[in-house]
């Protein structure tokens, strides 16, 4: 599954309302740990279809940054039926990110 850009427009539609969970990377284009993270974020999307993937841009969606407190990025925030379940702030191990979404 390719990963979702997700902005103010669509995050009710593809995150609050998804009947998949939702796991979701706060991110900038500068932020080299994001950099670091975003292969990872791929092959999650790509190996596990029963979660949404998407992408929030910090930079373009500030609003959505300061809604869920979004202090250090990358963070990566699991939601399951329109609520964050679990949270993860830095680059972590796949295997660590795979926990997280169980």
């Amino acid at each position: 599954m390719s990963v979702l850009t997700i902005t103010n427009s669509n995050f009710s539609q593809e995150v609050l309302t998804s009947e998949k969970p939702v796991l979701v990377d706060f991110w900038a284009p500068w932020c080299g740990p994001c950099k670091m993270l975003s292969p990872i974020v791929a092959d999650l999307a790509a190996e596990h279809p029963e979660i949404a993937v998407g992408k929030v841009n910090v930079d373009e969606q500030p609003e959505l940054a300061a809604a869920f407190n979004v202090m250090g990025i990358p963070m990566l925030v699991l939601f399951r039926d329109g609520k964050a379940v679990a949270s993860s702030v830095g680059v972590r191990p796949k295997k660590d990110l795979e926990e997280l979404l169980r």
